[in-house]
């Protein structure tokens, strides 16, 4: 069995700054040129940018220093991290990397561009020279606290956060009723609102689950590059499938779950709760974050926290949930 403590980790960051000009002319182009009216999967905020990505960064390389190569995967962007990894911990420069979409879908570059994060998880196991344990972070998700290696990877499997669940049924029926309505009385087609919850189970469904699904959260996601490698060549045309969405949709698998399912479906017992406090600071009370950080300072057992459509929120609350990451991780940007 494959030691995971002398074995490297890499992680993985799928980013974008939606603010970017050239994207957002690229993205705007895309959905006038193609499209009669744009999809709920090219929603403005999926694409926001407010630096999180260097909160992201500075957290892991303090919190988890084990970790061997950090990836940022972009679209011809640059998240201008270098600067404060180097202010910070100038010894680890060397072991951030960007990456850019062109790599991962070479060979496949008729699907680029691309403004969905499902078919860019699809395509991370192709980055090159990326570990065989790799954890996916979106860049809103930071480490609060010292972890170890054996919080993502034991026995050389991957930890799988999450919880078993029922198939989101009350969703599916009610975006059933949905289509019929507008489908039958308006004749009009209305695209479903893609589902973080629904993406998965289409996941578990792709493998053969019927009655249930292993259900995971906003954390960090480890994953096994062997796996996907193995599932994605022998399934290309579930790939493309996949893949062909330039925004996402409803239909589409999620890549996390694919791997997890996959790696239950051989054995993997490593299951795990998900650690994680999560913060939706919009429209709260204004003792809303105070109550959030004494979380993560009084509940030992957290060891991570994701920000969600943190863009939303007044400059205020802004302001100062980068204030508290600023003492948590004891930086200043």
């Amino acid at each position: 069995m494959q030691d995971t403590q002398n074995s490297p980790i890499d992680i993985v960051i799928a980013w974008v700054d939606g603010s970017d000009p050239v994207l957002t002319q690229k993205r705007n182009n895309f959905l006038n040129s193609d499209l009669k009216s744009a999809p709920p999967g090219a929603a403005k905020t999926r694409f926001h940018s407010l630096n999180e990505v260097c909160y992201c960064v500075l957290s892991i390389l303090k919190f988890a220093s084990f970790v061997r190569k950090i990836v940022i995967v972009t679209d011809q962007q640059d998240p201008k991290v270098h600067p404060l990894v180097e202010k910070y911990f100038p010894e680890r420069t060397a072991d951030l990397r960007i990456v850019d979409h062109t790599e991962i879908f070479e060979g496949y570059e008729e699907y680029l561009p691309t403004f969905n994060s499902i078919c860019i998880s699809n395509m991370l196991w192709r980055i090159k020279g990326l570990s065989e344990q790799f954890v996916y972070f979106n860049d809103d998700i930071f480490l609060v606290r010292e972890v170890q290696p054996t919080d993502w990877f034991r026995k050389g499997l991957p930890v799988l956060r999450g919880k078993w669940a029922l198939p989101p049924y009350e969703r599916l029926v009610w975006d059933q009723i949905k289509s019929f309505y507008w489908d039958k009385i308006f004749a009009i087609h209305k695209e479903p609102t893609p589902s973080f919850q629904v993406n998965q189970w289409n996941a578990a469904r792709l493998l053969g689950y019927t009655f249930r699904y292993f259900r995971s959260g906003h954390t960090p996601l480890a994953m096994s590059k062997k796996r996907l490698k193995k599932f994605f060549e022998s399934h290309e045309e579930d790939l493309i499938q996949n893949i062909k969405y330039r925004f996402r949709n409803y239909n589409q698998f999620n890549t996390v779950a694919l791997a997890n399912h996959l790696e239950i479906k051989d054995g993997n017992q490593n299951l795990d709760s998900i650690q994680a406090v999560y913060v939706q600071p919009n429209k709260r009370n204004k003792n809303y974050l105070e109550e959030k950080f004494h979380k993560v300072a009084n509940q030992k057992q957290k060891l991570f926290l994701c920000v969600q459509s943190l863009e939303l929120a007044p400059s205020t609350v802004q302001d100062l949930f980068f204030k508290k990451m600023n003492r948590l991780l004891e930086i200043e940007i």
